[in-house]
């Protein structure tokens, strides 16, 4: 069981970096917006990004209901 909850946050570690380093470059690319289709291509990633460190995040703190 802790190996499997150090493999997710270290996953979930990986996935906010990336998240955080797409924040970077689709702010770049909207004030250049030269290829939409790449922006909107990066706009997606960062929604699966998003969904997968929710993901991990519910397994590793889930809700518990008082």
């Amino acid at each position: 069981m802790l190996v499997d909850q150090e493999v997710m946050l270290r996953r979930l570690h990986e996935l906010r970096s990336e998240h955080r380093d797409l924040d970077t470059v689709i702010d770049r690319l909207v004030q250049h917006p030269l290829n939409q289709l790449q922006l909107q291509r990066l706009k997606k990633r960062k929604l699966v990004l998003k969904d997968e460190i929710n993901f991990i995040e519910n397994r590793l703190i889930p809700d518990d209901i008082a």
